[in-house]
């Protein structure tokens, strides 16, 4: 790519506005271009015959209208779909749709790789590339919506697959603020999951500038546990991000999302159900249990159904809501923890690609 040209994606409105000013053009026109690449899903400048032509060629020479290249689409035998896409600097980074008529989820990716190295998820094992920039975010959720039918429409967001969302916050809120924005892809803030492991600084910016979901990656009720399993817990302890989520500003319907892997013989006993529900007092809570999605190399497994039932029973007895997540993907390695952008191999060092399942 020229490296004069700007992603058009990077930009959320007002700074369209004011790009679009800075060419000589009068700031209405970034509603326009809005329009065009958001509601329009257009391929090309020359498609849009309501802009001059001297505009057309500004934007055709200035600007990168698609920051991703698809490589390759996979479907699942349950019908979930992973696209792995190419960025211009020769990385790659997975997307997920998860088909639920008529609910369409995409799972969306925030960096290449991931720096968290959590034990118990692919993408960190793949150690950290770079973060992605807004346009580089944007675009999954454009590129995926044109591959869909025209009568289906992503309903909902989760900033679930590569790379921690917190990491990298200023372009993914810039991202939201495109998602939301009414003149772009006018999604519900009700619609957008944000998913952190705990980074508690970031958490509570978030709290006071973006109004989506919130999801923590749990996954232990133990700081001892925790910091096994997830290195980030040495920095930020239960307590710290405990209280974080105590302070994050709801609103009167909404709950925090607690996700919660198990794995048989590390934090599936009954007796740390019983821990996460005291870790959990005081927090309007909801809890997803996700049976662990297993992958080559992982010391870990799934646990029995009727272990994953009675830990269930725990928490619903302390009347928590608690529910148990049912993979989708997993034969195409599209499960919770399995992506990984399977070129990334060559870019560690290696000979061999790096598996996706």
């Amino acid at each position: 790519m020229n490296s004069n040209r700007v992603f058009i994606k990077n930009f959320t409105l007002s700074e369209l506005e004011r790009w679009v000013e800075s060419i000589g053009e009068r700031s209405f026109r970034a509603r326009q271009l809005f329009r065009h690449i958001y509601v329009r899903h257009i391929s090309s400048w020359e498609e849009c015959s309501d802009l001059s032509k001297m505009f057309r060629t500004q934007l055709q020479f200035g600007t990168q209208l698609n920051a991703l290249t698809l490589q390759e689409k996979q479907e699942a035998s349950d019908g979930t779909r992973k696209y792995l896409f190419g960025l211009h600097d020769g990385h790659f980074i997975e997307s997920v749709l998860i088909p639920d008529p008529p609910r369409y989820t995409l799972c969306v990716s925030s960096q290449v790789g991931c720096a968290l190295g959590c034990k118990f998820c692919l993408t960190g094992a793949l150690g950290f590339k770079r973060n992605l920039n807004a346009a580089e975010i944007v675009d999954q959720i454009c590129r995926v919506q044109e591959d869909l039918e025209s009568s289906k429409r992503i309903t909902n967001l989760v900033f679930m697959g590569m790379g921690e969302p917190l990491a990298n916050y200023e372009a993914v809120l810039r991202a939201i603020k495109v998602l939301i924005d009414p003149n772009g892809l006018a999604f519900s803030h009700r619609r957008i999951t944000l998913s952190t492991a705990g980074l508690v600084p970031q958490l509570y910016r978030l709290g006071q500038d973006s109004p989506v979901n919130l999801a923590i990656s749990l996954h232990a009720p133990d700081d001892n546990l925790r910091s096994q399993i997830m290195p980030i817990n040495r920095t930020y302890s239960l307590s710290k991000l405990m209280a974080a989520c105590r302070d994050y500003p709801l609103p009167p319907r909404k709950r925090i999302t607690f996700e919660y892997i198990l794995m048989e013989g590390v934090n599936d006993h009954p007796r740390q159900a019983k821990e996460l529900v005291k870790l959990l007092q005081g927090v309007k809570a909801k809890i997803n249990l996700i049976p662990f999605n297993p992958h080559p190399g992982s010391p870990f497994k799934k646990p029995s159904e009727e272990g994953i039932l009675a830990f269930q029973d725990v928490l619903q007895r302390a009347q928590l809501t608690a529910i148990i997540r049912q993979s989708r993907g997993a034969d195409i390695g599209a499960a919770c923890g399995q992506l990984a952008a399977k070129y990334l191999g060559d870019q560690c060092g290696k000979t061999e690609t790096v598996p996706s399942d």
